[in-house]
């Protein structure tokens, strides 16, 4: 019978039924998407920094350990003090840029080709050929495919124009590759560089070797790329959590107060529908269990579709932007669902209370 209720009463009121369930969709949606995000470019460029292959990251006195937020610079010659001690196989500098033109963002590396495919053990070409010109730039087949260019298109990077030479696979740190020459011309760092990635002879090593770089180069930070790839592929990047931790809070709060107002309509609707079932025995347990079910029904078809919109506007988005990455994990739909059933059963908490102590006499009454 509860049932029955419960869908007559939808049926009844269909325009608050739809926006109650868009409400808990766009609550899902809301935490799955925003999430999805976030992690999908954390994970990824984790993977991409773990793929350079090196060991340490050596960088300069204060300065960041997210690549793109690195601004600060040291010489050249730093990098031949380093390839001196005994157990590094190589060390290639780079020097970091970050490229905004297009409406993407996107991180550029200058480099040594001889080191750097000495560090990383080379890319791996789909096709065209390193660059050989301060003009030119190899790009990743994500950036390609993005930006629908090709071996001998032209390409605008930080309103400088460049020829495409090559392009690779992706996973080698950065998605654009320029000589490390042009990259100090073009932030006026000759002979500097943003970093140095480091190559052991045997990786076993590299804590005995961050200990051996620290005291002899007491300011510069020598990082272990394992450590920083595990860092960016886990969720131990406080800032990150306390992101999501908010858009999880916020999307919850929607929730709430949508469930809350549009039970509390249906209880103001109800009065006398409520009045009846309780003259004719009705418990006030049975009125406050039709109320939550009505809720949680509303909030499970919601988180539904929710679920099934958050893997759409994931593919639209990846559609549009192919080198960002949206992961929905199921760790997160489960989340999201739970969050969607619970902000229903906090919204309905009142109005159902509410509804069961009305007197009958007076909800019979009412006009």
């Amino acid at each position: 019978m509860k049932r029955e209720i419960i869908v007559a009463s939808l049926k009844a009121r269909p325009v608050r039924t739809i926006v109650s369930v868009l409400a808990v969709t766009l609550e899902v949606m809301l935490i799955l998407v925003v999430v999805g995000l976030t992690t999908g470019i954390r994970d990824e460029t984790g993977r991409r920094m773990e793929g350079v292959g090196a060991d340490i990251m050596f960088q300069p006195p204060n300065s960041s350990m997210f690549l793109a937020l690195n601004n600060a610079n040291m010489p050249v010659a730093i990098g031949d003090k380093i390839a001196e001690i005994e157990g590094v196989r190589a060390v290639s500098p780079v020097q970091t840029l970050v490229n905004s033109q297009g409406g993407s963002l996107e991180i550029l590396y200058g480099i040594d080709p001889e080191t750097f495919d000495a560090v990383t053990g080379g890319f791996l070409w789909h096709r065209g050929k390193m660059f050989s010109a301060p003009e030119e730039v190899v790009v990743d087949d994500w950036y390609a495919r993005a930006k629908t260019v090709d071996v001998g298109d032209e390409v605008e990077l930080l309103a400088r124009k460049f020829k495409v030479s090559g392009i690779v696979e992706h996973g080698k740190g950065a998605r654009l590759f320029v000589s490390i020459k042009t990259a100090q011309e073009m932030t006026g760092s000759i002979n500097r560089t943003s970093l140095f990635f480091v190559r052991l002879e045997d990786s076993a090593n590299t804590a005995a070797m961050i200990k051996r770089l620290d005291e002899t180069f007491p300011t510069y930070p020598a990082r272990d790329m394992r450590e920083l790839a595990s860092l960016m592929t886990s969720s131990s990047i406080p800032m990150l959590d306390a992101f999501i931790n908010t858009v999880v809070f916020v999307a919850v709060c929607i929730g709430v107060l949508v469930i809350f107002l549009s039970m509390y309509t249906t209880i103001t609707e109800r009065t006398r529908e409520i009045g009846i079932l309780r003259s004719l025995g009705a418990s006030k347990a049975f009125i406050v269990g039709m109320i939550f079910q009505e809720s949680v029904f509303v909030c499970v078809i919601g988180a539904a579709i929710g679920v099934v919109g958050s893997f759409m506007v994931a593919r639209l988005v990846q559609a549009m932007f192919p080198t960002l990455v949206v992961l929905i994990t199921g760790g997160w739909v489960a989340r999201a669902v739970v969050f969607a059933v619970a902000s229903g059963i906090l919204g309905s908490i009142y109005p159902s209370i509410k509804a069961a102590a009305q007197d009958p006499v007076e909800a019979l009454a009412y006009e």
